[in-house]
């Protein structure tokens, strides 16, 4: 079983789905692994290290894949790109498929099955292999840090001889694993916290985590939550009253950080350019919602700016690649943990269980043809 390892080609990609570590367990199941040169640069892993680990370095993409039963990538490559990867060859990555219907068709007409990490779905065996989870985690963390390198002011309350330096307020709107992660980072910090989701459940966790929850709760409310723990989309009216909601209360904040996404929607806006110019100046918002089109009107993918009212609005792409070195280690758990699934451990070949409810939720392509029912054309 040959796993090809290309090098990700987005510049702003910077971490690599195998570590040192993964490959020497990959070897133990019986896979020849190969790296193409440099992929794990930028999460400061040289070739020697795969090298060492047990791996082959490839020096270019069609090197790597040749022959290629599977390959493990970040984030979606390209099909034409695997043209010399072996008939029917697996490739697994961040897939990103809403709204790209032209390349999973062109994945299905290479005759290879495509699976889609971040379809894995949230159930207790599977939590190893959540990608969602894992780097949410590391962004929610990351946020946090960025928004106090931002802001120019201390986080904790301070008493010195000088006087009293006042604790920040954080606002974080979306509290799934980046907002909660996000509570937790701030709060070790001595900021005072708040939070905000549609979701019912997520109360609990923010005062749990010694924060203060912020939400209209009406009937709607009650009921904003789907079966797999994702939220809803809420209704006009329910938006409307959670922004009168929110707009106040943002007024006083000094930073906010908004998270807030819903799987195969546009980010939904949360903070519109009236609520940015009622902050004060010095106050910082990070959109981690920015790739998606953004939670806050006005932020701008891979910028960050000042606005007129002296607002920093901060739009980063691919936050959890702040954290590459990390992010790369728990992401290569991830799909080695998935890759356990799906090989024979007594031939040591690549035999996926297509019935295996981990392989019907993150299947995209197979035998010539796009089979998610998410995709399937009425």
């Amino acid at each position: 079983m040959r796993i090809a390892v290309p090098a990700e080609n987005l510049s702003v990609e910077t971490r690599v789905a195998v570590t040192p570590e993964t490959i020497k367990k990959l070897a133990a199941l019986g896979a020849e692994v190969v790296v193409q040169t440099g992929a794990g640069a930028a999460s400061g892993i040289p070739d020697a290290d795969f090298e060492a680990a047990g791996a082959k370095i490839a020096g270019g993409l069609s090197e790597a894949v040749a022959g290629a039963q599977v390959v493990l990538a970040v984030r979606r490559p390209a099909a034409a790109d695997l043209a010399g990867a072996a008939p029917c060859a697996a490739v697994i990555a961040i897939m990103d498929p809403y709204g790209q219907d032209e390349a999973l068709a062109q994945f299905a007409q290479a005759g290879l099955s495509t699976f889609a990490m971040e379809f894995m779905p949230r159930i207790t065996r599977a939590q190893v292999m959540d990608v969602l989870s894992s780097q949410a985690n590391l962004a929610g963390y990351r946020a946090v840090i960025d928004s106090a390198s931002e802001y120019g002011r201390a986080l904790p309350m301070m008493m010195t001889a000088a006087g009293t330096v006042p604790a920040a307020k954080i606002f974080i709107m979306g509290v799934g694993v980046a907002g909660l992660q996000a509570i937790a980072t701030a709060r070790r910090l001595g900021a005072i916290v708040t939070a905000t989701d549609v979701r019912p459940a997520t109360k609990e966790q923010v005062e749990s985590l010694g924060a203060k929850f912020l939400a209209v709760e009406d009937e709607e409310f009650a009921q904003a939550q789907t079966a797999g723990g994702y939220a809803k989309e809420m209704s006009k009216e329910y938006q409307a009253k959670q922004a009168a909601l929110t707009a106040a209360h943002i007024a006083k904040q000094d930073i906010v950080i908004t998270t807030a996404l819903i799987p195969g929607r546009p980010a939904p806006k949360l903070i519109t350019a009236e609520m940015v110019h009622s902050m004060r100046p010095g106050s910082v918002i990070v959109d981690l919602a920015v790739e998606r089109g953004g939670n806050c009107e006005l932020a701008a993918p891979g910028q960050t700016f000042v606005t007129d009212n002296g607002v920093k609005i901060v739009g980063h792409l691919n936050v959890p690649g702040r954290l590459a070195a990390t992010a790369s280690s728990l992401y290569a758990r991830n799909l080695l943990a998935f890759m356990e699934t799906l090989v024979n451990k007594e031939t040591k070949s690549f035999a996926p269980n297509w019935d295996d409810e981990l392989v019907k939720a993150t299947l995209l392509t197979r035998d010539g043809a796009v089979v998610h029912p998410n995709f399937q054309k009425a």
